[in-house]
């Protein structure tokens, strides 16, 4: 379980970085709400990874330091659509998390998924919203 939470911890500081950058890049009038946004996600995702390592410690392990890789584009609808499936690879690794933690009877770390991936769907679904398309399907 700590390796896969560290997996996951590295995919929410991934999220941090970019909506960090690309609230701060996005260009054009078209984007300025949606920059706005992204800007309240990079906090919502630290707290995320804040819970994350500090299931990891309760883990007895030791939390990741580095991230996944951030992509990067000069392209606004690019980088929506990069965190878009980066939200949409965290809820279906979410799901997937929670069912291993019930099964093995932790079900405060599911409780604690739970949380995540409400704010996680709703990431997801203002990505989507500003792409002017519908929310993406999470096969699990």
């Amino acid at each position: 379980m700590i390796e896969l939470l560290n997996e996951d911890l590295a995919r929410e500081f991934q999220a941090v970085i970019a909506y960090t950058v690309y609230s701060q890049t996005l260009k054009g009038a078209a984007f300025s709400d949606i920059a706005r946004e992204l800007a309240v996600h990079a906090t919502e995702e630290l707290s995320h990874a804040m819970q994350i390592a500090k299931q990891v410690d309760y883990f007895n392990g030791t939390p990741v330091t580095i991230p996944c890789e951030v992509k990067m584009s000069d392209k606004a609808e690019d980088m929506l659509r990069f965190d878009l499936e980066n939200e949409r690879q965290t809820i279906l690794h979410y799901r997937e998390r929670i069912r291993q933690a019930e099964a093995m009877g932790e079900f405060g770390l599911s409780e604690v998924l739970r949380k995540i991936i409400a704010q996680e769907q709703e990431h997801l679904t203002d990505l989507a919203g500003a792409l002017g398309i519908d929310n993406p399907t999470i096969e699990s």
